[in-house]
């Protein structure tokens, strides 16, 4: 069975059973604090909070109402989180979403029975097991959605998981969530079925929802490779035809051209274009990553256009604006193309002469310890972890200084020249130096980039580094000196209250994310339970006193490894080069250690400069983690 019937018998089920069809909307979400359309439920999450009705209100990609409780779509949906993923048998950046939705149609029973029918009825599929959320802290176990499975399949095997995978929501600070309820079938989780029977305030406390509502979501990539009985989603219909016409045997190659075009495509045809912001730079890093292994493959110049057309050719008659945007689409991916080729060969010479100096600077380092035949494994695991501490290299009798090794690694300004002057993304160079197992000293370029960013009052974009990767912390918007010494103030701010948050909570605290603006800092961290009045009092006023002592804040270079031997607190997800800053919050005249963490800037020189600090707000940010929201005065 194709991806065409497949969808309409989806929608064609649904709609049998009263349910309206609604197209997709938009890969650019209404919500300006999305960046781009991640799952079906978006265009609908104004009927589950009540804002709006299904009955009486219009809605917009019907042009009346959906004069139903209940809706079916398939959606268009894109996720950036899983562009370095691609390659493998799964991950995509665009996929679409099949759903249904009831906004106090229906509930638990409605929809596991319609799910069931669906699959093995409709599909002649079998199930091999369904999971459900088996309670956790205040919410009890859906022993219910339990009891409806074994009454349609008496034979099912049921399994039970904790909230982190059969508990969703809510999208935001707060809004409907509650329990999930999950297909398998082949060993892949192909529906997510969420029942929004509660609704989350900011506090992070749940409270039952009047009308409870069923928002679902399955994969047609999934489901089109279970149906049409393929080992990976790539040799489905939907992507076939894109990696028949790569003529290579690479697999990793021609699945993230395959993906990388096709999800171009249709950000093209919706008004993205390429640039180095936001969506703009998304959709450049997708083309020129594809053109990059499209080199590596020998493939021709411009070869991504007739590939365009192939992603064009598959979804026609699906989306058929696409064809209204054919023109577009094929003009701005061969300006990409011709303007990356132009600055690819020459930039490629660059980078690959700078590669080899730094491979030969590597071998230089290994044939110093080549008589140490007994000793040569154990080097190896240590300098290609890049443990490079000294003490682990007097241990083996070998005598090298720390800077044989800062020269194998790029620096930033190497790694910002090929950006600046050869347009390559920083992911890329990152991407190769990985291949010739090099490192990029990411935190450098993050300096170089911000030396060349001029705060301006149109609000020229400032990045800061130290809290998660350059584009997972948040963008600065300055217009003036002014605000960038308040962002200053809460980043510094940021450090004291992790800080405050281990002291009151205990070692189990742990840095999950942060975002810093000129009004407040963000901080999310693992925590088991929300914080009580009395806990957010205490921690606030820690960090206050931090502040009237006037801590010194400064930092000291060191590698890596030391620094995290130091006792200095870091982000487990952060990528970090072999040397680092560690900045420390300290008393002179005591020495006493307020706060102590690997980080890239921007600080103040004294507590002081901070001014007061305020928690606004705690809440549940996801399962197990926590939120803080604070601000400076």
């Amino acid at each position: 069975m194709d991806s065409h019937r497949l969808r309409k018998k989806f929608l064609d089920f649904f709609k049998k059973n009263g349910h309206t069809v609604v197209p997709s909307s938009s890969l650019i979400p209404d919500d300006p604090s999305v960046l781009l359309t991640t799952a079906g439920m978006q265009q609908f999450k104004k009927y589950y909070t009540g804002e709006v009705y299904p009955l009486s209100t219009i809605h917009p990609n019907l042009g009346v109402p959906l004069g139903s409780k209940n809706a079916v779509s398939i959606q268009k949906s894109f996720r950036t989180s899983d562009i370095d993923e691609v390659g493998d048998e799964s991950h995509l950046t665009f996929f679409e979403m099949l759903g249904n939705f009831s906004f106090g149609g229906y509930f638990k029973k409605e929809a596991i029975a319609y799910a069931h029918e669906f699959i093995t009825s409709e599909l002649g599929l079998k199930i091999d097991y369904v999971s459900i959320f088996g309670g956790e802290g205040e919410v009890p176990a859906d022993t219910e959605s339990e009891k409806i499975w074994r009454g349609v399949d008496s034979g099912i095997e049921v399994k039970r998981f904790g909230r982190k995978d059969n508990f969703w929501g809510p999208t935001g600070e707060e809004g409907p969530c509650g329990p999930t309820t999950e297909i398998y079938l082949n060993g892949v989780e192909v529906w997510n079925i969420v029942f929004n029977e509660y609704y989350q305030k900011p506090d992070g406390t749940l409270e039952k929802l009047k009308t409870p509502g069923v928002d679902t979501g399955m994969g047609l990539e999934r489901l089109a490779m279970v149906v049409q009985k393929k080992r990976n989603i790539f040799e489905t219909d939907l992507f076939l035809p894109i990696i028949n016409a790569i003529s290579d045997d690479n697999a990793r190659a021609k699945r993230i051209i395959t993906d990388h075009i096709k999800s171009s495509v249709f950000l093209i045809s919706e008004g993205v274009a390429p640039s180095n912001t936001e969506r703009g730079y998304i959709l450049r890093r997708l083309l020129r990553r594809g053109i990059r292994y499209g080199r590596h493959l020998n493939l021709p110049p411009n070869f991504l256009t007739p590939l365009a057309g192939k992603v064009l050719e598959i979804y026609k008659d699906v989306y058929p604006e696409l064809l209204l945007k054919e023109n577009e689409v094929l003009t701005v991916i061969q300006g990409e193309e011709k303007r990356f080729a132009q600055s690819l060969v020459e930039g490629m010479k660059i980078l690959q002469k700078l590669l080899a100096q730094k491979k030969a600077i590597e071998a230089s380092i290994f044939y110093k310890i080549m008589d140490l035949a007994d000793k040569q494994e154990m080097f190896r695991e240590i300098y290609q972890g890049r443990k490079t501490a000294d003490a682990e290299f007097n241990k083996l009798g070998i005598q090298l200084s720390q800077g044989d090794f800062e020269k194998a690694t790029i620096f930033g300004r190497e790694a910002f020249d090929l950006y600046q002057n050869y347009g390559f993304p920083l992911e890329m160079i990152i991407e190769l130096a990985q291949e010739g197992h090099l490192i990029v000293d990411v935190e450098s370029f993050r300096d170089e980039i911000k030396k060349h960013q001029e705060i301006s009052r149109a609000g020229q974009e400032r990045k800061f580094g130290g809290h998660g990767l350059l584009l997972d912390t948040g963008e600065l918007k300055a217009a003036n000196e002014e605000e960038l010494k308040i962002a200053t103030r809460l980043h510094t701010a940021t450090h004291l209250l992790q800080a405050a948050l281990r002291h009151v909570l205990g070692p189990e605290v742990h840095q999950q994310g942060s975002d810093i603006t000129v009004k407040r800092t963000r901080f999310d961290f693992t925590y088991s339970r929300k914080l009580t009045d009395e806990e957010i009092k205490t921690i606030e006023n820690l960090v206050n006193e931090a502040v009237r002592r006037d801590l010194t804040m400064e930092f000291k270079e060191m590698l890596y490894d030391e620094a995290v031997k130091t006792g200095a607190l870091y982000f487990v997800r952060e990528k970090y080069p072999p040397r680092v800053r560690v900045y420390t919050a300290y008393d002179q005249k005591t020495g006493d250690v307020f706060s102590k963490e690997l980080c890239g800037g921007p600080h103040v020189s004294h507590t002081g400069e901070v001014g007061t600090f305020r928690i606004v707000k705690e809440e549940s940010s996801s399962a197990g983690v926590r939120r803080i929201r604070a601000v400076v005065e």
